[in-house]
């Protein structure tokens, strides 16, 4: 059975909303084994006996989170070489473009050569005074529909040896 592991960091519930989106839709395709793992959980381990993946992050200060960035600095040798051609794909929540978090995730999973097999998914919350940037965040739907829909593709893929 295939796997699919979906790593998140939230701090405010937005990121951790959509990972769980992710999940949702991933779960939806059997047989796949759904992983839901906070990135200061997951290991080198988890990412080698992965067959695909989904990274969730906040945007913190125009980057991806300082503890997406630790999962990725403590798995990126451990994985490096053992997963080429797998696919990823890239979900953040973000206070104002994302789009920074989303290359520097990027160029780590050009790194591990992965497959980008869905387009990037930011969510903007135009949190960018600190009191909303630290209030719990509450994802619409429509994005939430989203990140379920790139969970169940790329869940789907996997099931039907696509990728």
């Amino acid at each position: 059975m295939k796997t699919l592991l979906i790593v998140f960091h939230t701090m405010t519930g937005g990121a951790g909303q959509m990972a769980e989106a992710a999940r949702a839709g991933a779960a939806t395709e059997a047989p796949v084994n759904v992983r839901l793992l906070p990135a200061g959980v997951a290991g080198g381990d988890d990412v080698r006996q992965a067959d695909g993946y989904v990274f969730v992050t906040p945007e913190n200060l125009a980057a991806m989170s300082g503890v997406m960035k630790d999962f990725f600095d403590r798995t990126y040798y451990a994985a490096l070489d053992t997963v080429a051609g797998r696919p990823y794909a890239t979900l953040v929540c973000a206070g104002s473009d994302g789009a920074n978090a989303v290359r520097q995730i990027e160029r780590i999973c050009t790194g591990w050569r992965l497959k980008p097999v869905c387009e990037p998914i930011i969510v903007c919350t135009h949190a960018q005074t600190p009191e909303a940037i630290l209030a719990p965040k509450t994802i619409a739907a429509p994005d939430l529909e989203r990140c379920k829909d790139t969970g169940a593709a790329i869940a789907a893929g996997l099931a039907l040896g696509i990728f």
